[in-house]
């Protein structure tokens, strides 16, 4: 399963041989045994490299799953104070959210393995869904996702831009993240609600929005957590929009069977006389 994964990873026989050291021929041998087991093709041939088919597809997230289970399930076993714990943030929350909370529980229980995956917010819950990761820091987890919100903290999106450059906001480009940005949807609804359409124009990551919309190529709509500095220093402002700032508390997302880690993750941030003000509230709501 390791195998397939890595091809479906990195698209291609040659990039999974060299992440896993080992010859294409092998990579390419495990594959094709896997398909006669299951008696269906998982790649076809695309023009010179090679793609899922639908089968394939569905292979995988049962593969995700398996995997992720049994990485849970090794980790379930251990001592909550000496266990592991893999988190997974958006890319604001990891860098503006996160950072507090980790280094009080990190001083706390020094040790407990930890590892973060950055990814957009699908992506994340994708990860989580399949046993990957252990808890998400994020938006609002999608209805019947089947995951569980276990704390919140308030937070809003806030439309801003360079300080002075910008009078009519819906008449500007709007920077947008990537797909399967939960800010990006957030910023298309706004836009569609206020029946404006704007020139848009997308640069992936939440660095690179923030950093154009300071040297004024657009305004763009950003966790209010994230740019309290620029607020403070002048370089942006918040803009007049209608319908904002928009209430987007930040959620703690958990499968509905958090190992013994990950609940004691959730205690330490839910106790505001570890953390203080960065505190989450505690909560326990299936999405959906």
């Amino acid at each position: 399963m390791r195998t397939f994964l890595a091809v479906v990873d990195h698209g291609s026989v040659r990039g999974a041989a060299g992440q896993l050291r080992v010859t294409e021929p092998a990579v390419s041998a495990a594959v094709t045994y896997v398909e006669k087991q299951l008696g269906t093709e998982l790649f076809s041939k695309q023009g010179r490299g090679i793609r899922l088919t639908d089968s394939g597809a569905v292979y995988a997230a049962y593969c995700r799953r398996i995997l992720g289970l049994m990485a849970e399930s090794q980790a379930a076993v251990l001592k909550a104070e000496r266990g592991r714990l893999r988190l997974g943030a958006v890319a604001s929350a990891s860098e503006y959210v996160l950072p507090r909370l980790l280094a009080s529980f990190r001083r706390r229980y020094p040790d407990i393995d930890l590892s973060l995956s950055v990814l957009p917010r699908d992506d994340l819950f994708t990860q989580l869904g399949h046993h990957e990761t252990d808890l998400v820091l994020a938006g609002r987890p999608s209805r019947g996702s089947g995951l569980v919100t276990r704390a919140l903290r308030p937070n809003s999106l806030v439309v801003v831009g360079a300080a002075g450059r910008f009078a009519a906001p819906l008449s500007e480009t709007w920077l947008l993240r990537g797909p399967g940005s939960g800010t990006r949807d957030a910023t298309i609804a706004l836009l569609n609600s206020l029946d404006a359409s704007p020139p848009t124009l997308t640069l992936g990551t939440h660095g690179a929005v923030v950093a154009a919309a300071r040297e004024g190529l657009g305004v763009t709509l950003v966790h209010a957590d994230a740019i309290d500095q620029d607020l403070d220093s002048g370089r942006l402002e918040v803009l007049p929009v209608a319908q904002s700032p928009l209430d987007r508390p930040w959620h703690i997302a958990t499968t509905q069977t958090p190992i013994p880690t990950t609940r004691l993750f959730i205690q330490h941030i839910t106790d505001r006389e570890q953390v203080g003000d960065a505190a989450f509230h505690p909560d326990n709501r299936p999405a959906g």
